[in-house]
């Protein structure tokens, strides 16, 4: 009785250790890296507020970096043990101001907005990057995407009131990075799409750009999407 007892035992801790194992190395095939085009954000009926910093430059933000499988499916949340730790990051917080902000309401610093990306897309890559990588080659695959100056290189430039077709925009960006991207469009306060979100592929490394082995569902952006000017968007701080 005695020896069934620490068998039982011994079963139950290599179960248990198992099971952490199981979610700490949550396999998965690529990542996108998401940017969002911050007037777009704004403009539209739910609007924004600047983060507590001031208003955010005129570029693409980063979204986020998301772990994702051949298939379309996604791990999310998948280690509830490696909360975001400010402090494992906080030598990047000069770059994740300016190419991470957060344009959510109330304003805020952007500690709540990074901590989510973590928990809910970081934690199911950390068998490959640790908090302080993910961050870090998040600001790197921006860098390396130099999204808005592909745009304007291409005559694409946010300007109210013009129009691009999708095939313009898609064809600016594969041109200067080499890689289709997908384009996730909104709806500004007058129901036109606008250029919302840009989707590009990456391989499990975290470092390098791939074309993508499925894109997003989602809805189209039209025949006519605007590129709306940042710059002249104006918002109050709440």
């Amino acid at each position: 009785m005695k020896y069934c007892g620490w068998s039982t035992l011994l079963k139950l801790l290599v179960l248990q250790c198992f099971t952490i194992l199981c979610v700490v190395s949550k396999e998965f095939d690529f990542y996108y890296f998401v940017q969002q085009w911050p007037a777009s954000y704004c403009d539209t009926k739910k609007s924004c507020c600047y983060p507590v910093t001031g208003k955010p430059q005129e570029d693409f933000g980063i979204h986020g970096l998301w772990p994702n499988n051949n298939d379309g499916s996604y791990p999310t949340e998948c280690d509830s043990n490696n909360t975001f730790d400010y402090s494992k990051v906080v030598d990047l917080t000069s770059s994740l101001q300016e190419n991470w902000p957060t344009l959510a309401c109330p304003s805020a610093f952007g500690l709540k907005f990074w901590g989510h990306e973590w928990e809910k897309h970081g934690t199911c890559c950390e068998t490959y990057l640790d908090q302080h990588s993910y961050f870090a080659y998040a600001l790197q695959l921006k860098e390396k995407a130099n999204t808005l100056q592909s745009l304007v290189a291409a005559g694409i430039t946010p300007t109210d009131g013009k129009h691009y077709t999708l095939n313009e925009i898609k064809g600016a960006i594969k041109e200067a990075t080499g890689f289709t991207p997908w384009i996730d469009c909104n709806k500004d306060v007058y129901k036109n799409h606008q250029l919302y979100q840009v989707y590009m592929c990456v391989d499990k490394t975290g470092l390098g750009f791939i074309e993508c082995p499925v894109f997003p569902h989602g809805p189209s952006c039209g025949n006519a999407i605007a590129f709306p000017s940042f710059s002249a968007t104006s918002v109050a701080t709440i």
